[in-house]
């Protein structure tokens, strides 16, 4: 569609095919940017058409076979609007009354008729959507697994001790690019904390790991296994976990399928991955970033001791503000609160 003051509007094409009176067609068109063809078109369709054949033209094709039917889009409209349902519930009972339809057609229907999002269906906002809590029945019904990455901590403090572009922070990197080989390397990397939640009593495992490869991640599943069965959870029955490559690689599948049920959550849903990932956030707000550190294995240390005051010490909403280790029958440590 042309704007007003585009030079070839239908009177812009009318001067053009009148210079062609008296002077040749191609030059008149290398004159006003255009292909020689597309000038020859004009000058044909106003010889037919008169000024209404130099209007603009749809491009849509005279005919279309598979166009979707006016009553069964006129169906999609009312199910959606009246019942709320999913493209795919409308694809299936239409290909029940049937009609061959794709769900991907059904979803690009509603965006032409702008009710592809619920808040576009009522006024209010209205949905018929009902919200579903992802319960385990029992310890060892639903293990949720997830990996936190976070900055490691040079030997002295970080950035968030002395400040960015402090002295101490620069010789910090200086040396840490001394270690690492050369000008440019100053980074001092990432620490890996691996973490296992049991989605019934909450009770949690986490250790402090140089990377996230497959290997790795088989090696603490099996330490985390043998942490669970020291709390009486013997058996497990389903692990959650996101689709990052340490858990869908080939070794990790093996190993967890030979005990459990592998599920993974649909892609960039995190919320189906919650218990775990609500932990990470309380690791992080009580223990990662809760006070100052002055080096990395220090931070190391204080997890494994968090981990104790997180099962046995801290109440959880969860499980009635109660530790994790309450709705299990059996445990293994003495520690008391004072210790912790």
């Amino acid at each position: 569609m042309s704007h007003a003051n585009a030079p070839l509007t239908p009177a812009g094409r009318l001067r053009l095919i009148e210079r062609c009176e008296v002077r040749p067609l191609a030059h008149v068109a290398a004159e006003a940017g255009i292909s020689r063809q597309r000038l020859t078109v004009w000058r044909q369709r106003y010889r037919a058409l008169g000024e209404a054949g130099l209007l603009d033209r749809p491009s849509v094709p005279h005919t279309s076979p598979s166009q979707t039917p006016d009553h069964v889009v006129e169906l999609i409209e009312t199910w959606r609007r009246e019942r709320k349902w999913t493209a795919r519930q409308i694809a299936a009972e239409l290909t029940a009354d049937g009609h061959q339809i794709s769900i991907a057609t059904v979803g690009r229907w509603f965006v032409r008729l702008g009710i592809n999002r619920r808040r576009d269906l009522d006024p209010d906002g209205a949905t018929n959507r009902r919200p579903h809590r992802i319960v385990a029945r029992f310890p060892g019904h639903m293990v949720h697994l997830d990996v936190k990455k976070v900055g490691k901590i040079p030997d002295g403090g970080g950035w968030r001790v002395h400040g960015k572009g402090s002295t101490q922070h620069k010789a910090t990197r200086r040396a840490q690019a001394k270690k690492n080989g050369g000008p440019g390397k100053g980074r001092v990397g990432y620490a890996y904390l691996h973490s296992a939640v049991d989605g019934y009593s909450r009770l949690a495992y986490t250790e402090h790991l140089p990377d996230e490869t497959a290997a790795t991640t088989v090696a603490f599943f099996a330490r985390a296994r043998a942490f669970f069965a020291a709390h009486g959870i013997r058996r497990i029955v389903r692990v959650i976990t996101d689709n990052g490559s340490n858990y869908t690689a080939a070794a990790f599948v093996r190993a967890v399928s030979a005990v459990a049920r592998h599920q993974k959550i649909r892609a960039y849903t995190p919320r189906h991955n919650g218990k775990v990932e609500r932990y990470n956030r309380i690791l992080a707000e009580e223990l990662l970033y809760a006070r100052t550190w002055t080096s990395e294995t220090q931070r190391q240390h204080a997890v494994q001791v968090w981990n104790i005051h997180y099962n046995y010490h801290r109440p959880h909403t969860a499980t009635g503000d109660q530790p994790p280790a309450t709705r299990l029958k059996a445990g293994v440590t003495n520690v008391t609160r004072r210790n912790s």
